[in-house]
């Protein structure tokens, strides 16, 4: 099967075509345990994830993407892997267009074309409990709230759903952001308030318009870049007043800086970065299974 290998500020993505394959082949592509081997960097391609392309199913869009995490885990939406999608998809799919419209599992969204540089509307973020998800009254908000981890001190979180669940503290500097990203992302994507766990945000605020932020994943673990995570740090600094809405703010994180506005009145979050096509080629996955073990 012919795939296309793409990153966005680092975040990398197997992006395969199958609106027209056989049964066999697009249940093949689909399947959690291919989507391991195919992720996996020593001994298959490499990649944080495979993207497939599906059949609409809203009238009007154009494809429909399915997300596999590379630990084989279905996702409800990927930002970066979203923007390397519709560059795949212009690029070799024969779709010359500067606005194109893409199911996923968390709706249809809008994105704009610029050459290398993508924007998505990602929709209005969504902050109840019972939306994100997160354990508690379902119409209640999880805004700057205490939290404890065994053997850590006392911390606050912000709740906050751009297409998947996200939890986002804010640190004293960028190098601690880094650090309890990779100490206690684990744990925190595992956090029982999340009953479908969450991807993990630490961030640093350098000024009303510039964040540093380090991502941990959920079922891809640390990563260089993660879009749905900084547009929910951009949010959750709106929310607690470390910035303002309007206004664009650049997320920088460890693969580069995307920039991110999010609109007047919470109404939707606009975000805007590179799309960059790597290589393309083509894998039978049983041979991935021909290793030892």
């Amino acid at each position: 099967m012919k795939f296309g290998k793409y990153h966005g500020l680092g975040n990398d993505f197997l992006v395969v075509d199958l609106r027209a394959a056989p049964a066999d082949v697009a249940a093949a592509w689909q399947s959690p345990v291919h989507a391991i081997a195919l992720c996996d960097r020593q001994f298959g391609v490499g990649g944080d994830g495979v993207l497939a392309a599906l059949p609409p199913v809203t009238p009007g869009a154009h494809a429909r993407m399915l997300v596999l995490n590379s630990d084989g885990s279905e996702a409800e939406m990927c930002g970066n892997g979203l923007r390397c999608f519709v560059r795949a998809l212009c690029m070799h799919r024969g779709l010359d267009l500067r606005e194109l419209v893409i199911d996923t599992n968390a709706g249809p969204l809008a994105c704009t074309v610029e050459g290398d540089t993508i924007s998505v509307l990602l929709g209005p973020p969504r902050q109840r409990r019972g939306d994100i998800p997160m354990t508690g009254a379902a119409d209640d908000t999880c805004i700057d709230q205490p939290y404890v981890l065994p053997g850590e001190p006392r911390r606050r979180m912000t709740g906050v759903a751009t297409g998947n669940p996200h939890a986002v503290t804010f640190v004293d500097s960028a190098a601690e952001a880094t650090r309890l990203a990779r100490a206690i992302g684990p744990a925190m994507e595992r956090h029982p308030w999340f009953p479908l766990k969450t991807n993990v945000e630490f961030a640093h605020v350098r000024s009303r318009r510039a964040i540093d932020v380090a991502v941990w994943e959920r079922g891809c673990g640390l990563t260089l870049a993660c879009g749905t995570g900084a547009s929910a740090t951009a949010v959750a600094a709106v929310l607690t007043g470390r910035a303002d809405a309007g206004s664009p703010i650049e997320l920088h994180l460890p693969g580069g800086t995307l920039e991110v506005t999010v609109l007047e009145g919470l109404a939707n979050v606009l975000m805007r970065g590179p799309a960059v096509h790597v290589f393309d080629g083509e894998v039978d996955p049983r041979l991935l299974f021909a290793r030892p073990r």
